[in-house]
């Protein structure tokens, strides 16, 4: 049974790396590119995107060795490609503007109150397990149909603070915003999501 730490696993694997060993590689390839295009997606299009994470893999085959572990692997690589995409939107001379003033999309503007908090929050039910709901795929379906439909400072965002399991100020490092910033655009796509799964819970249609 391999009784290794995350913590223990991820220095084999950095070790593994530093010796140039090509299935490590690999492995850090898949474990690591979806959170590294996330990342890439609030500064960029989709296909700059991912020419950038194809470009900072290359890299890391050399920069791994000036690796010191001061930050986790994953926060090292997603501040590369932050870094690279930085330096391509200073390339093109084209500044990435967020618009925190935007308003609430017009099916949740009604549910919140003055003070930005719900009058009516979403009525999700706990019945059914999560084994239940995601048997057939319909709601997984559904959720990454409207992620891909966030915008993508928002996307990105959910997407590292949720799903890749960063801390707060690792994603405003990373995404280069404040932390009041972040509050904001993680609430956003909050409220998108818990509406999407409250509809589907209703009705059963995405």
């Amino acid at each position: 049974m391999d009784t290794a730490s995350p913590k223990d696993s991820e220095y084999a694997l950095i070790q593994a790396l530093k010796q140039g060993d090509s299935i490590a590689y690999e492995k850090a390839v898949r474990q690591y590119s979806s959170g590294m295009l996330a990342v890439a997606r609030f500064y960029l299009d989709p296909s700059s995107a991912e020419e950038i994470v194809q470009d900072c893999w290359v890299t890391v085959i050399d920069a791994i060795h000036k690796f010191e572990g001061r930050s986790g692997l994953k926060t090292w690589l997603h501040r590369i490609v932050a870094n690279r995409c930085k330096n391509k939107l200073r390339t093109i001379k084209r500044e990435v503007s967020t618009d925190f003033t935007e308003t609430l999309d017009p099916e949740l503007a009604d549910r919140f109150n003055s003070s930005r908090h719900w009058e009516q929050p979403p009525l999700l039910r706990f019945d059914e397990s999560a084994d239940t709901l995601l048997e057939n795929g319909a709601l997984s379906d559904c959720l990454n149909k409207h992620l891909s439909a966030l915008p993508e400072t928002q996307r990105s965002a959910l997407m590292l603070y949720e799903a890749h399991q960063h801390k707060s100020e690792d994603v405003c490092n990373i995404l280069d915003v404040s932390a009041s910033n972040l509050r904001v655009l993680l609430h956003r796509a909050r409220q998108k999501i818990f509406l999407m799964v409250e509809t589907f819970q209703e009705s059963g249609k995405c």
